[in-house]
């Protein structure tokens, strides 16, 4: 259970920022349902799925440090 602020926020629980794979600035959509459930999903419209390393998308998780994702983008031969 979240609070509304006076400014309208609430706080997304963190097992849900982690299941959408949610990390500060990240953009979210709302979704009103007919039946009045609303539903939240990650932005489609992310410039990360519009940049040419779409294919690493997801490969880094938020937390992991600069050196943990720099071995990621390189190859295992350096």
């Amino acid at each position: 259970m979240s609070t509304l602020t006076a400014k309208g926020q609430v706080t997304i629980p963190k097992p849900v920022r982690d299941l959408l794979g949610l990390c500060p600035g990240a953009e979210v959509s709302f979704e009103i349902a007919s039946d009045g459930r609303v539903y939240l999903q990650p932005g489609a419209a992310s410039a990360a799925s519009r940049s040419s390393f779409r294919q690493f998308r997801g490969a880094a998780k938020c937390g992991m440090t600069t050196d943990q994702i720099m071995k990621l983008t390189r190859s295992a031969d350096e």
